[in-house]
């Protein structure tokens, strides 16, 4: 996917995220959807910065970046959505876009994806980001309701993560 089609799964992610997480369309709705959407934007646009130095789709679409933004909000206590952009721009690099990307880079420069997705320059981009995107949204709704709530307060790991000296 392009940049147009990274933005517009982060914000409307963004939206149904703080949706899932503060339910009720109300002004506590609209914290949490104002506070979620700047680093999930951010963690969306973030993997393509690899398109000014080192190697488009590999240098940072791989796993171990991915893990790098997992474990930031435990070490330090911010950036907790930050992972989410990051991640869901692989599932769109993956699912929607025929390309695939390299996953164990830099052990391995192998791109994966799946034979669903369409050209960056398709007229169908948009649709298929649409689409993708509600998958996402379902999925995390089913994370958020069903194993381990998505507004993690990350004090108590950050501060465990301090008293083992990291």
């Amino acid at each position: 996917m392009n940049k147009r089609g990274h933005v517009l799964n982060a914000l409307l992610l963004a939206l149904g995220l703080g949706i899932v997480i503060e339910p009720g369309l109300d002004a506590a709705t609209a914290r949490t959807t104002a506070q979620i959407t700047v680093p999930i934007v951010l963690g969306a646009l973030f993997p393509d910065v690899d398109t000014a130095f080192g190697r488009h789709r590999k240098t940072l679409h791989s796993l171990p970046v991915l893990g790098i933004f997992l474990a930031y909000p435990i070490v330090f206590g911010n950036l907790q959505y930050v992972w989410i952009g990051v991640l869901t721009h692989y599932v769109l690099d993956v699912v929607g876009s025929r390309r695939g990307i390299a996953l164990f880079h830099p052990l391995s420069d192998a791109e994966y994806g799946l034979p669903s997705g369409v050209t960056t320059s398709s007229k169908y981009a948009d649709l298929v980001t649409v689409v993708v995107t509600a998958v996402e949204l379902a999925i995390f709704w089913a994370l958020h309701t069903y194993v381990v709530t998505l507004d993690l307060d990350l004090s108590a790991a950050s501060e465990a993560a301090a008293g083992l000296g990291l």
